[in-house]
């Protein structure tokens, strides 16, 4: 494996995409996620001219069920057309894409893999409703579980919803809710700046207008401008919401909405990562992963720790860091995170995040570090920060690093 300040696996420059994000019972509410993932990849890679024989390994992330998920990884390369590529199928909640990515990084490094696909999807809309037979229950009856409400509600172990962990991080902390807002108002300004332009940010990695298919995917059915369901920044509006949790802090505007859609891209060694690569002008070299769990019920804390130990494998301080993209379910998580290491809030989150432009869970991450690496490309390189709390008071952060040739 390689050491400090030495690359892990490169990403293939220009391999990066994403649908839109589109708000829970939108457009894709009823497309199978994994075989919206494949649709999606088959026509992603093909723009970008990375031939399907190019790769020989894959990692698939989701967090929501589908019908024939239990075939994963396999399932969706077969129905994208590469049938030779196999791997495994990952969900750690929100942190999936970290994951998944530093799955592909060392089957690289191992010289296991030439060229590792990652994909990452879910369908948060019209989530499985599950269950569980239990002959020996009362009455012969068995249990049953909403896939995503019921997970949103609570925490089987920490026994509290998500938005208490919230609370309970700005309580310990001492996060007001003005300084929420006036975050949540930050974000909203910083996405402005994706969108502006007829979408000139978001048409670096994403396919505009996007080809929505129908249900059945055999045809498309509409374009799709860009992400969907984003609510337009009402400073009077979001200062006057009331509080989800009676006497608390977090409103529904400093928190995320529930979101579908998908995301990939391609992990190689350097040489093969410079061949392959749709945008010759730049190198992106996965230099640390790290991860990590704190207290029960205080999930916003989690990448800061986490953050510290990718920041220490890969031999660097926050310092050296000029970019930072979190998955921020909560304005809180930021605001923690800028107290805690000293990166500006101002600084964190350019052109947008999980915050304004939703949550599918799975890609969420994914999409992040995408626009991270287009942040860096576009400034002439640098290092940058990925960072995202998941459920179980756990969290994941990756450091990269974009040089120009």
């Amino acid at each position: 494996m390689a050491g400090k300040n030495e690359p892990i696996a490169h990403i293939v420059p220009g391999s990066g995409w994403s649908t839109p994000f589109v708000r829970w019972q939108g457009a894709f509410a009823e497309l199978h996620s994994l075989e919206f993932a494949a649709w999606t990849a088959q026509r992603a890679l093909a723009r970008r001219e990375i031939p399907l024989d190019a790769l020989d390994f894959g990692v698939l992330g989701f967090t929501v069920p589908q019908k024939g998920s239990f075939y994963g990884l396999p399932f969706v390369t077969g129905t994208m057309g590469a049938a030779h590529i196999a791997g495994p199928s990952v969900m750690q909640a929100c942190a999936t894409s970290a994951r998944c990515l530093a799955l592909a990084a060392e089957e690289v490094a191992s010289g296991r893999a030439g060229a590792a696909l990652v994909l990452a999807a879910d369908r948060v809309s019209n989530g499985p409703h599950i269950y569980y037979p239990s002959p020996g229950g009362p009455g012969g009856t068995g249990r049953a579980e909403d896939w995503v409400l019921d997970n949103f509600a609570g925490d089987p172990f920490a026994r509290v919803a998500m938005v208490e962990t919230a609370e309970n991080v700005a309580r310990k902390h001492g996060v007001t809710r003005e300084e929420q807002d006036d975050v949540t108002l930050m974000r909203y300004h910083q996405y402005a700046d994706a969108i502006a332009e007829d979408r000139a940010f978001h048409r670096r990695f994403m396919d505009l207008p996007f080809e929505a298919p129908d249900p059945r995917f055999r045809k498309v059915m509409g374009e799709i401008e860009g992400d969907a369901g984003v609510q337009p920044a009402n400073e009077d509006k979001l200062r006057s919401l009331r509080p989800v949790i009676e006497g608390g802090t977090v409103t529904y505007g400093g928190q995320t909405h529930p979101a579908d859609g998908n995301a990939g891209l391609v992990v190689a060694d350097r040489e093969r990562a410079r061949e392959l690569a749709p945008d010759a002008r730049y190198d992106i070299a996965l230099l640390g992963f790290g991860q990590a769990r704190v207290e029960p019920a205080y999930m916003p804390e989690a990448p800061v720790p986490a953050s510290r130990a990718a920041l220490d494998a890969a031999g660097l301080s926050i310092g050296d860091i000029d970019a930072v993209k979190s998955h921020n379910p909560f304005a809180v998580n930021d605001i923690v995170f800028a107290r805690e290491t000293g990166f500006p809030l101002e600084r964190m989150n350019n052109y947008g995040c999980s915050l304004v432009w939703g949550h599918p869970q799975g890609p969420t991450g994914l999409r992040a570090m995408i626009e991270l690496i287009e942040e860096l490309a576009a400034r002439g390189g640098g290092r940058g920060l990925f960072q995202g709390c998941a459920a179980g008071d756990s969290a994941m952060a990756v450091v990269l690093e974009v040089t120009e040739r």
